[in-house]
């Protein structure tokens, strides 16, 4: 199984670059992890929030792969547990398919892009940094790794 996080914005802290490759280490050797970092849009004042995620959303369906299944990260997606995230790896893991989840840009994914998504999922209904979901999500991977194992890392 192949899951490539695709994340708008480079340079981020050493704090999330460290808690990434820390969770990625702890991921077994059948759970290829990918962090494929998107160069954000250039911000000027000639232009416009929707010309910014029109330009990322090209760079990012360049990063994707043809039969990947495609999660987008939107506050007003759908909430998941972690074990309702197990049950999703473990679906994916069954099939050895190719997921990409999309952190969007500062001004979020384009409509276009998050139509094209056959999940949309929503981690808080807080806005959060984005270098903080990079880490939440690597985490939440090998949590629900864990939960399919019967590790104790997780517990109820």
């Amino acid at each position: 199984m192949q899951i490539d996080l695709i994340a708008v914005g480079k340079r981020m802290p050493a704090w999330v670059e460290t808690a990434v490759k820390e969770y990625t280490k702890r991921l077994p050797k059948n759970i290829a992890f990918n962090l494929i970092e998107i160069t954000p849009a250039i911000r000027s004042k000639n232009n416009n929030a929707e010309n910014y995620k029109q330009k990322e959303q090209d760079n990012i369906e360049t990063a994707l792969a043809s039969n990947s299944i495609i999660i987008c990260l939107d506050e007003r997606g759908k909430s998941i547990s972690s074990q309702q995230f197990a049950e999703q790896l473990q679906l994916w893991n069954d099939e050895q398919q190719r997921v990409s989840i999309i952190i969007g840009g500062a001004d979020g994914l384009s409509e276009d892009l998050k139509n094209k998504a056959h999940q949309m999922w929503s981690l808080s209904g807080m806005t959060l940094p984005h270098g903080l979901v990079r880490v939440l999500m690597v985490e939440q991977l090998y949590r629900a790794w864990t939960i399919t194992q019967n590790h104790p890392y997780h517990r109820e």
